[in-house]
């Protein structure tokens, strides 16, 4: 069975018009003859959307019950029964109620797909996983119910419905989207321009990195090789010397001239890890051409134009930027260089930018080694076995006197030679090659004693032995270089692959990665070193191991990382060879630095950004909330001296009634202040002792009408392990606040009970609820619902009674009240002597 297609309409908020054009588009397919079901679409009551379900067949939803109320969700099992051809399943993400087939909407859209049913839903920019950290960082509300971003990759059509900030503004405030009593919040809030307009941002790059996958997708299934300019893409190529800086600013410049420019900098090594490129050089670019928006790549390969045009026309590339040759004239005599080949190579699609600079024609310098370092023991044992060992075969042949005929004589002394390979290298294998055939020439060659060759046959064995010897000792080095290349880069590659894992597990500590050079390179002591110019003196910003360098000069080892940074390594000289690796750890320790003052910055940042927070939420809270209690007490006051009246009974009660409910309040909030303030200071030390709830509960319910609360607190509860006082502020403050946003004539609802190893006590309103991404932020500090109060308050209620509880040992959490409405539930601590209740479990649940 063939799988089913998905298409998916994303939208950056919410009232874009995703669900209408889900809709829409369902009405074409079934003017077209597709058979075309409504699996589950929620209309939120907008008009124009409820009307686009009018003539689409809707799947009857199943009814699930969760916690004394009824909720519906899609029936899977009833659209694969119905079996049609497209199903419409709007918002992807949702989380379904407890006791539904599939924990999220989008595996119940995964088993619509299995079974080759299409599918068209919808999704907001916001609900993508890796997205989530993004805009909690931009709307201030982490995003509880996510999809995968591979759900929405996968699909097979993905198109964006987009709307500008102010269009979106406008059709909520026309009544499109929210109801006229939830839309100042909302515009005020989550709705913002900016928001939007970040939240757009993120949308239009998602699905244009998307696309750009497609187009990828589609090149190499058709084997596109041909360059297709969709955008500018630019490609800088470097050779890690000082001019690579002026090619990212060039490159960086054309990319600003066309729209969605990239700037991709590559440096192309040599696949045998030798290399004259300066790391510190590279390691500077890498952070300039990111700080530019562009991106770094290592590309391996012995040829570097053809690598460089492979890479180029990989990634799409319109434009390469090369520098000017720095070779000398002479040089020229080895080839015509990688610009000039890159520029005949490059095709009529690939636009090729020689960009002069100051080090052009300066020389490149002499190439770097192509030998393998074998060690000065080595090579030394490799040149006795060439020259010396020739000479000790003569001397042993000559002595021995037998004659073992010329062809063995010469497998004698190219031995020699495969071994003087193996020891030394190329050269010592050349010397003994010349050396053994002079001998031979000379002591076993007729006529002996001379340089002379009588026999033609002699000759030919003569420069077949020479040429062998060559050959093998030629083929024995490239083998033995090989494998010892081929062992540093192993041993390179888990040292950088440790590197990299570091850097992903997010291990940010200088030290520990400054003990792991010292271990890796064998040293005694290693520092990181640090200065503010180039005239000011080096300071150790880390550092392990006894006497650290305290000046690159110092150190036996100096890794420049930057102006003004160092790594200095003390107990060695290393190889040239080892300084590559040393390059990457000195660029990591760098970055770790930063991070480390990066967040020790934030870290400050955020405690002054929430002093400052605190203080003016305080100053507006004594310029206004204190104020207007004082006021009226003040007016009755003034009113009650007054000469001039002459006040009844009646009126004189009023006025001190008025005095004392003013007393009272301004009482409450100063009262809330100061247990803030003991909170944010540490000061609370609770005395907890065992107490019945009912001893403590009904005192806590002073402060409110007494026809506003219904109190169901069974007799049988196990008594609790709290602070009596704690406990009844913590209450107080919650009941206060459901009665405030409860509506007129609606009771709240104080009970508890006991579940398994705790006590819980639920105050439940039938107010107009909180969101679940604003559930957690009601407990912060001076926050009030919609910043929009209803009477007094200044937005520390429930931050105190969530600090008490705290204090306590406890927990306080918002939960949805069935119907509507929110539920406080405050866990609190059974006593010592309290036997865990067992809930009773249905049959059917364990069937």
């Amino acid at each position: 069975m063939a799988r089913g297609k998905l298409r998916i309409y994303i939208g950056a908020a919410p009232g874009v018009g995703k669900t209408y054009s889900m809709l829409s588009e369902a009405h074409r397919r079934i003017e077209r003859g597709t058979d075309c079901v409504v699996g589950f679409v929620e209309h939120h009551s907008r008009p124009r959307t409820e009307v686009m379900l009018h003539g689409l067949e809707e799947i009857p939803r199943r009814e699930i019950e969760y916690r004394g109320s009824v909720f519906t969700e899609m029936d899977v099992d009833a659209v694969l029964q119905r079996r049609p051809k497209v199903a419409l399943v709007d918002e992807l993400a949702h989380t379904n109620v407890p006791g539904s087939r599939n924990t999220k909407r989008w595996q119940d859209v995964e088993e619509l797909l299995a079974a080759g049913i299409d599918v068209i839903s919808a999704v907001n920019i916001q609900h993508l996983e890796s997205l989530g950290d993004v805009v909690e960082s931009i709307t201030g509300i982490r995003q509880q119910e996510t999809v995968p971003d591979e759900v929405v990759r996968r699909a097979d059509q993905v198109e964006l419905v987009d709307m500008s900030p102010q269009a979106l503004r406008r059709r909520m405030a026309h009544g499109n989207i929210y109801k006229p009593d939830k839309l100042d919040a909302a515009l005020s809030n989550y709705f913002r321009p900016g928001n939007l307009t970040a939240l757009r941002e993120l949308a239009l790059l998602w699905v244009a990195d998307r696309v750009d996958e497609y187009l990828q997708e589609y090149r190499s299934e058709h084997q596109v090789s041909k360059i297709w300019g969709s955008r500018e893409r630019i490609v800088v190529g470097l050779t890690g010397g000082r001019e690579g800086s002026t090619l990212i600013r060039r490159a960086a410049r054309l990319a600003e001239k066309g729209a969605g420019g990239e700037v991709l900098a590559v440096y192309v090594s040599r696949s045998d890890g030798l290399t004259s490129a300066s790391p510190k050089q590279l390691a500077f670019q890498r952070t300039l051409v990111e700080d530019v928006g562009g991106s770094f790549h290592h590309v391996v390969g012995d040829d570097v134009p053809q690598s460089l045009l492979d890479f180029a026309r990989g990634v799409n590339a319109t434009q390469i930027v090369l520098g000017t040759s720095r070779r000398k004239a002479w040089q020229y005599l080895f080839g015509p260089g990688v610009g000039a080949t890159v520029a005949v190579d490059s095709g009529p699609d690939l636009d090729v930018h020689i960009v002069t600079h100051e080090e052009a024609a300066k020389g490149r310098g002499l190439p770097a080694g192509r030998r393998a370092r074998l060690g000065r023991a080595r090579t030394v044992w490799g040149w006795l076995a060439g020259v010396v060992g020739p000479a000790l075969l003569t001397l042993l042949l000559t002595t021995i006197n037998t004659d073992l005929g010329l062809a063995n004589e010469m497998l004698l002394y190219l031995s020699l030679t495969v071994t003087a390979a193996l020891l030394g290298g190329f050269l010592p294998a050349v010397a003994s090659a010349l050396v053994g055939s002079v001998l031979i020439n000379w002591y076993f060659t007729p006529p002996v004693h001379e340089l002379t060759i009588a026999d033609p046959k002699n000759i030919v064995a003569m420069v077949v032995f020479v040429l062998v010897a060559l050959s093998v000792a030629s083929v024995v080095d490239l083998a033995a270089r090989r494998t010892h290349q081929a062992a540093r880069l192993r041993a390179e590659s888990e040292i950088l692959s440790f590197l990299a894992g570091s850097v992903l597990r997010g291990e940010t500590s200088l030290d520990s990665l400054l003990e792991r050079v010292r271990e890796t390179f064998v040293m005694e002591s290693v520092a990181m070193l640090e200065r503010a110019s180039e005239v000011e003196p080096w300071t150790c910003t880390g550092s392990v191991g006894p006497a650290p360098a305290s000046r690159p000069e110092d150190a036996d080892v100096d890794m420049p990382v930057g102006d003004r940074m160092a790594l200095a390594l003390s107990g060695r000289i290393l190889p040239a060879e080892d300084r590559r690796v040393l390059g990457a750890f000195a660029a990591q320790a760098a970055v770790v630095l930063d991070r480390q003052r990066l967040q020790e910055q934030a870290d400050r940042a955020r405690v002054y950004a929430e002093g400052d927070r605190i203080r003016t939420a305080l100053l507006a809270a004594v310029s206004h909330d204190l104020r207007t209690p004082l006021a009226s007490i003040k007016a009755s006051v003034t009113s009650l001296r007054s000469d001039d009246v002459e006040w009844s009974d009646d009126d004189e009660a009023e006025l001190l009634a008025g005095i004392e409910v003013g007393a009272d309040r301004l009482a409450h909030l100063i009262g809330n202040l100061l247990d803030m303030s003991r909170l944010q200071t540490g000061t609370v030390t609770p005395l907890i002792r065992e107490i019945d709830l009912d001893e403590v509960i009904p005192m806590a319910l002073g402060g409110v009408p007494e026809d506003s609360v219904v109190l169901d607190i069974p007799e049988d509860l196990p008594m609790v392990a709290v602070d009596p006082g704690l406990l009844e502020r913590a209450v107080a403050n919650v009941v206060e606040n459901a009665v405030k946003y409860s509506p007129d004539g609606e009771r709240v609802l104080v009970s508890a009970s006991a579940i398994a190893d705790r006590v819980e006590v639920r105050v439940a309103d039938q107010g107009p609820g909180v969101p679940d991404q604003a559930k957690d932020r009601i407990f912060a500090p001076f926050q009030r619902y919609g910043d929009a109060p209803r009477g007094a308050g200044v937005g520390l209620g429930l931050a105190v009674a969530r600090g008490f509880t705290e204090a306590m040992g406890g927990t306080l959490t918002a939960e949805d009240t069935p119907g509507g409405g929110m539920t406080m539930v405050l866990t609190l601590r059974p006593g010592p002597g309290h036997e865990p209740v067992v809930p009773e479990v249905p049959a059917s649940a364990t069937s």
